[in-house]
């Protein structure tokens, strides 16, 4: 979510992202050969998903599905209609790598063993803007492990631009530096991170 101040160029980001839910996506049932998953869990509504931040998605499988796979629909960190196959799991999670912004349909490819349910991954993937932009500041809220931030050139997965470092200590505050005339990122902006344990929120300001 991004916010202008008044008389000034600099607008900020507001970046957060809850816990993984093994379900919240689509909650646990007997799904066809080559059918839909119900979008129906915690975290969907009217028949779709639209994540916090952009973040993986996984597969809990209640049987043995290691020869089919699942399909995921949506859209990416940057706005842009995404699919990822999922390779099902032995009575266990798949967990997917590709960001998703918003999910429209999970399909299973093949015939599912048993129950199968959805949820949120903690792989996320910030959204400081999607557009051309410099970054002037950070504010961190840190989580309850150190670890190191990741900012992306032109989609979650570019060129590594800069890393800072977070300590350890639930809502403890970083707000680094951004020397000179900020950070530039020619495509848009991005900062990878695992939810919870390595931030709480993050403020990011830009022009």
């Amino acid at each position: 979510m991004a916010f202008k101040s008044i008389g000034s160029d600099v607008t900020s980001s507001f970046i957060t992202a809850a816990a993984a839910d093994p379900d919240g996506v689509s909650t646990a049932a007997a799904v066809g050969n080559n059918a839909a998953l119900t979008l129906g869990g915690a975290l969907a509504s009217g028949g779709s998903v639209t994540f916090d931040s952009p973040r993986n998605v996984t597969i809990l499988s209640g049987g043995d599905d290691s020869a089919i796979s699942f399909t995921v629909a949506g859209t990416d960190e940057s706005g842009t209609a995404a699919t990822e196959s999922i390779t099902g799991a032995d009575t266990g999670t798949a967990t997917g790598t590709k960001f998703f912004a918003t999910i429209t349909s999970i399909t299973a490819v093949g015939d599912p063993a048993g129950n199968v349910s959805a949820g949120s991954g903690t792989s996320i993937a910030g959204v400081i803007s999607a557009s051309r932009c410099r970054l002037r500041g950070i504010y961190v809220v840190n989580g309850s492990g150190a670890a190191t931030l990741k900012f992306r050139e032109g989609s979650a997965t570019g060129t590594i631009v800069m890393q800072f470092a977070t300590v350890a200590g639930a809502s403890t505050n970083s707000y680094p530096d951004i020397p000179d005339d900020g950070l530039l990122f020619k495509s848009g902006g991005y900062v990878t991170f695992t939810a919870v344990t390595d931030l709480t929120a993050m403020t990011t300001f830009f022009s």
